[in-house]
């Protein structure tokens, strides 16, 4: 009887390399890059001021402040929760070290050290209570976010007499802590404000922990099946905790940009809604809501669309009132495309 004799590399598929276009689809991003480039094409056609070398600086800036907290959200989606007290904990922060230091007379370092020991604080809690009373994290920061929101509008009050902060900006410590965190400079003719290098470099960090990491590992496995997870030795609960810690960090940091870029000045009632544009940001850049699967990078794409959107609406003359329906289009589409690519890259 002829038998037929087939070589190991047809015998089994698995060990096939797939192609770079295949690799190319199969990642979490490819979707908001491809969006991100057909809106810059579109703004570049149909709105004059946004050709100008000039105002790249003011588009990256606006990127950038949704972009710094839609890093630490990126993560928390990835490891399968939201927080939806992202947006008033950057007010939180703010004021904790304006007011702290107003009202003490304090070195302004001394609140921005208070302020960043309550953002980790915060987050801590969140996450504990997650973890302590299984319930959804929905649930849970929705909580947060009405505790944060009244006492950030009730200390201010009772402090200053008025729904802002008093200012800080002749104290002593405010120079040198808005040239950390809110100082500018020129770049071939381009300025630039501080915060989007540092938007970088999170994204950067944040990128390399996700992909090259055993934490990385970790995040994407608690975010697809904790059970499963939690059964192989991950440390659920310390990943879940840190995810939310990582929040309270970066809501720490862009509470001092924003005390620092306004002077010293900060509103109790700023940051609600925010914490939308973060999670907006995140799912535009392949974060999927149900956890396990997304990219740091992707969040980072989708907080430039959002930033070269915000302008190329005021640069092209329109009625801006129609942004916030784009927001709500661009959800949509960018959570069915999601899915696609996921489903796509299982099955290669």
């Amino acid at each position: 009887m002829a038998s037929t004799i087939t070589s190991p590399a047809a015998a089994d598929d698995r060990v096939s390399t797939r192609s770079v276009g295949a690799r190319l689809l199969s990642r979490p991003e490819i979707g908001s890059l491809v969006g991100a480039a057909v809106i810059l094409v579109f703004f570049l056609i149909t709105a004059p001021p946004f050709r100008d070398i000039d105002n790249t600086g003011t588009i990256l800036y606006q990127a950038a402040l949704i972009g710094v907290m839609a890093v630490p959200v990126s993560l928390l989606m990835i490891g399968g929760e939201f927080d939806l007290s992202a947006g008033v904990a950057v007010t939180t922060s703010g004021l904790t070290a304006g007011i702290l230091a107003y009202q003490l007379s304090l070195n302004v370092w001394v609140g921005v050290v208070v302020a960043l020991a309550l953002s980790l604080a915060i987050g801590a809690f969140n996450g504990w209570l997650l973890m302590r009373t299984g319930l959804p994290s929905f649930l849970v920061t929705l909580g947060t976010f009405f505790i944060l929101q009244g006492v950030n509008i009730a200390v201010t009050r009772l402090t200053s007499g008025a729904v802002a902060s008093n200012s800080i900006s002749d104290m002593d410590g405010f120079d040198a802590a808005k040239a950390v965190f809110a100082s500018e400079f020129t770049l071939g003719g381009i300025t630039i404000k501080i915060i989007i290098v540092w938007w970088i470099v999170f994204v950067a960090i944040a990128a390399w922990v996700l992909l090259r990491t055993k934490i990385g590992n970790w995040i994407f496995a608690v975010g697809g099946d904790a059970a499963a997870a939690r059964a192989v030795g991950v440390p659920v609960k310390k990943v879940k905790i840190g995810l939310f810690m990582t929040v309270g960090f970066f809501a720490w940091f862009a509470g001092m940009q924003l005390l620092f870029i306004q002077n010293g000045v900060v509103q109790s009632g700023e940051g609600v809604g925010k914490e939308f544009l973060y999670i907006i940001a995140a799912v535009v850049g392949g974060c999927l809501l149900t956890g396990g699967y997304g990219s740091v990078v992707g969040g980072a794409i989708g907080a430039l669309i959002f930033g070269m959107v915000q302008l190329g609406v005021v640069y092209a003359g329109w009625n801006a009132d129609w942004f916030k329906a784009f927001l709500g289009v661009m959800l949509l589409l960018a959570t069915i495309v999601n899915l696609i690519v996921k489903n796509k890259a299982e099955e290669r």
